[in-house]
């Protein structure tokens, strides 16, 4: 089974180098580096997907 991996339409828009695409996984989700797709990867329950991207816009993930 091939993978779908999409890129946010957002990417780029600020810095191109910032750059993650996601796939839908039978058992949840798979992010990996746009630029490096032969490379690791991390794969997430989508519940766990869901908190990342809440944590992520709240700026609760955000470098001091």
């Amino acid at each position: 089974m091939k993978t779908g991996w999409r890129k946010s339409s957002h990417s780029g828009a600020i810095n191109d180098e910032a750059c993650v695409e996601v796939a839908g996984l039978r058992t949840g989700i798979g992010i990996r580096d746009s630029k490096d797709p032969d490379g690791d990867r991390l794969a997430v329950s989508g519940e766990g997907f869901s908190e990342l991207v809440r944590r992520i816009r709240e700026g609760s993930l955000d470098r001091p």
